[in-house]
């Protein structure tokens, strides 16, 4: 028997056609603030694609999405690297 699709949780953000309500939907998907770094990066890189693609559609506030998508993806790459980092520290005491 198949199992019933899960719902795709990103999936208002993506539809997302306004900066408004980009920021309203990726409010209801970020992770607790205590969640796994992980976690973090996921939500960080979907932001940063949602916002840029609300600067194509919502011409008025183009500039001011650009600057939330570059933001967004800056977050999850710090964030890529602080991982990085300690997965090659826990390599260290091998």
């Amino acid at each position: 028997m198949a199992q019933p699709k899960r719902p795709d949780v990103w999936a208002k953000a993506r539809a997302a056609r306004t900066l408004k309500d980009a920021h309203e939907a990726l409010g209801k998907v970020m992770p607790a603030p205590h969640a796994a770094p992980s976690r973090w990066q996921v939500f960080y890189r979907v932001s940063a694609e949602v916002y840029a693609q609300v600067a194509e559609i919502d011409r008025g506030h183009h500039h001011e999405a650009l600057y939330w998508a570059k933001r967004e993806r800056e977050k999850g790459e710090e964030i890529a690297r602080q991982l990085d980092a300690e997965s090659s520290e826990d390599g260290e005491d091998e």
